[in-house]
């Protein structure tokens, strides 16, 4: 995985290689616990600022900035304030208002809820939580695997073609001689996995939107906001897209240059070292200040933008383009849903609950690509990283 908003991402991605070919070198606990500490501080710093920088431009004061644990803190708010005269928006703001628990209200968030003068919801900051980093993970690579045994199992039927003297497309395969092919096919994979023989594509894996901002305007003042953004000193636009259909929004890709003297300062300033108390590093180290964790760090990092008005952050929230209801189409509707994916998600999971845990030692990587689990294994093996005893009715 090529984690754009991180500022060590190339680090990273070289342990999640040897991790997902289950090969672990001295050290790499310690470096994934100090790389998520040092780059998830700077990108929520970094973030931080960005969103601010972006209200300025839009022209619009945030008067308050209120942390979000939960959906439900943000929905809830997108009901306070005064709202546009839009039949459809006071319609989906009383249908959640009559249950609010049928809209997903206890789905945790790691964000930030901007409000202007009136109490009205003007944007959003967030960074991804490593459940849904590790799902997207799951889908990039799981496609990119998919591809590759997909074309060794059309390697296997054109042989078979050969041999029989005819063109492959003249081939007749059974399903249950399908099957068999793409399971050969997928072990051959787990087994280049298994000998490390496997080279991921960076590029297949790379994934833009842990760091992520809502900008919430008219149509107007979103179209000069983004004329602002051309041209500016410590932005640039990488990609943009529109979303259309079930609501409307534009996505901006940008590149973001980093503040390493704001970023350093603000870590004194607000004691951070406190927060990553627990984490395996001493107190004393972690007061020593975050400039030891920056070396080779990449100067830009990612961050996704949407760009929305008010109605469509509803219709998106509320109605047509609930977010949730995505995530379970998104889960139920994957075209590649053997052992491997599974596996994937579970290293993901893993890597981060190592780098969040005490533990900055480990001998070898417990889930192996190319084996097979249950969703229990992986909770287990996070249980012990804390400490934790496996709950047993026996004793």
């Amino acid at each position: 995985m090529y984690l754009t908003a991180f500022i060590h991402r190339d680090d990273l991605f070289q342990i999640g290689e040897r991790w997902f070919c289950g090969r672990t070198v001295q050290g790499d606990a310690l470096q994934l616990t100090e790389l998520l500490i040092s780059n998830g501080f700077v990108a929520a710093e970094t973030v931080r600022s960005l969103a601010r920088l972006l209200h300025r431009l839009l022209g619009k004061s945030v008067v308050e900035e209120r942390r979000l644990r939960t959906k439900g803190e943000f929905r809830d708010a997108l009901c306070r304030g005064p709202n546009q005269d839009d039949a459809r928006v006071t319609a989906l703001l009383a249908r959640y208002q009559q249950n609010p628990d049928y809209f997903y209200r206890e789905v945790p968030v790691n964000g930030v809820l901007c409000l202007d003068a009136s109490g009205r919801v003007c944007g959003m900051y967030r960074l991804k939580r490593p459940r849904r980093i590790a799902e997207k993970v799951n889908r990039r690579l799981a496609r990119w695997i998919f591809d590759i045994v997909q074309a060794r199992a059309q390697s296997m039927a054109a042989a078979r073609a050969r041999e029989r003297g005819i063109r492959l497309e003249h081939l007749l395969t059974s399903p249950s001689e399908m099957a068999h092919e793409f399971i050969a096919a997928e072990e051959e994979v787990a087994r280049d996995c298994r000998v490390g023989t496997i080279r991921f594509d960076r590029d297949a894996l790379t994934i833009h939107d842990v760091a992520g901002i809502k900008v919430v305007g008219t149509v107007e003042q979103l179209s000069l906001l983004e004329a602002q953004l051309e041209g500016h000193p410590i932005v640039r636009v990488l990609d943009r897209s529109i979303f259309e259909g079930r609501y409307q929004a534009t996505a901006l890709t940008l590149e973001v240059a980093w503040d390493t003297e704001a970023v350093c300062r603000a870590y004194r300033d607000n004691r951070a070292w406190e927060r990553f108390r627990g984490r395996g590093i001493s107190e004393a180290k972690l007061q020593g200040g975050l400039e030891p964790l920056l070396l080779g760090a990449a100067p830009t990092l990612t961050v996704e933008v949407m760009l929305t008005t008010f109605p469509d952050l509803v219709e998106s929230e509320l109605g047509r383009g609930l977010h949730e209801a995505r995530i379970i189409e998104q889960r139920e509707n994957r075209e590649y849903t053997g052992y491997l994916p599974m596996n994937i998600e579970f290293l993901v999971e893993y890597l981060f609950a190592v780098g969040f845990s005490p533990q900055t030692e480990m001998d070898e990587v417990p889930i192996k690509l190319w084996g097979r689990y249950l969703p229990d294994t992986l909770t287990a093996h996070i249980r012990r990283l804390y400490g934790l005893p496996d709950p047993d009715l026996l004793n």
